[in-house]
């Protein structure tokens, strides 16, 4: 059996710089991951290809064709379909769904390299990268699960070696909400394009203090909308933000999960509890961000 880790992914900032013709955003935006907030899929060889799914938020999800975990499947059979074997799939499902931090799209990136070990696949980095961006835009960047910086409608991948030590704890007041309403809330015109991206920070930011004061100059284009269209959202970031040691607070992707950075993993643990305390029907983590 093979077990991958679907970690939960932190938009830090997220700039939208524009709309292509075929409806979809561009995006500039900073990328780390839950060290250990994710979902958790376990893969082995079986007579027949079947997904299940448990865990706290697994109630309603499909499991049939449209779920991502089986596309992923779908996609790696039919490019090596002589080599890929049916296989059962369990997914124990620990993050919110639509919650902006990547849970799908985690989901199927964890397959994807779960298939590639159980069956021994050679498959090169580009290849699986394009297989990645086949099932949505967010799967190409949770593929490595690394910091990173995202552009384009994803596809654009650039490395940030250099990423500062951040801990953080996310918030989700259990609500879900439409990431493609939310675009639509910002009314950009198709051909648009804007000079909104994310000026510097990539390559000269390494200590936590010098990261916190860049990052006070980002911001996430996403998230005036989906307050106006959820606005307990505007709760969850404000009491976030009045956490003890929190040096800034802002949502992740397009919500309704919210995050707050903190210096230490002491500080994040026990804001964390006293948020949980506050709001016992919030989803509440700690975690480090790598």
């Amino acid at each position: 059996m093979i077990t991958e880790f679907a970690a939960a992914k932190i938009n830090l900032a997220l700039h939208v710089t524009g709309k292509r013709d075929d409806g979809y955003h561009l995006l500039d935006s900073a990328v780390m991951f839950a060290s250990d907030a994710g979902d958790v899929l376990d893969v082995s060889f079986a007579d027949e290809t079947s997904l299940t799914v448990s865990g706290p938020f697994s109630q309603g999800l499909e499991t049939d064709a449209g779920n991502l975990v089986l596309k992923a499947f779908a996609a790696l059979h039919s490019r090596y379909p002589d080599e890929v074997r049916p296989c059962s799939m369990n997914l124990h499902k620990a993050l919110p769904v639509a919650s902006g931090i990547g849970g799908g799209s985690a989901d199927a990136a964890a397959a994807l390299r779960a298939i590639v070990r159980l069956n021994g696949l050679a498959v090169d980095e580009p290849t699986l990268a394009g297989l990645a961006l086949q099932l949505g835009a967010d799967v190409p960047v949770c593929i490595a699960s690394n910091a990173c910086r995202m552009r384009g409608i994803g596809e654009i991948i650039d490395a940030w070696p250099h990423a500062p030590s951040l801990h953080a704890v996310l918030v989700n007041p259990l609500i879900g909400v439409s990431t493609a309403g939310i675009f639509r809330h910002l009314g950009l015109v198709p051909g648009n394009r804007t000079d909104t991206g994310i000026k510097g920070g990539f390559d000269d930011v390494n200590t936590t203090d010098a990261s916190f004061a860049w990052l006070q100059t980002c911001r996430n284009d996403l998230e005036p909308a989906a307050c106006h269209l959820e606005p307990v959202i505007s709760d969850v970031l404000h009491a976030v933000g009045q956490l003890a040691g929190c040096r800034l607070s802002r949502m992740s992707g397009s919500g309704a999960t919210c995050f707050g950075l903190f210096e230490d993993a002491d500080g994040a643990a026990m804001a964390a509890a006293e948020l949980a305390r506050q709001h016992p029907k919030w989803w509440v983590a700690a975690t480090a961000l790598v």
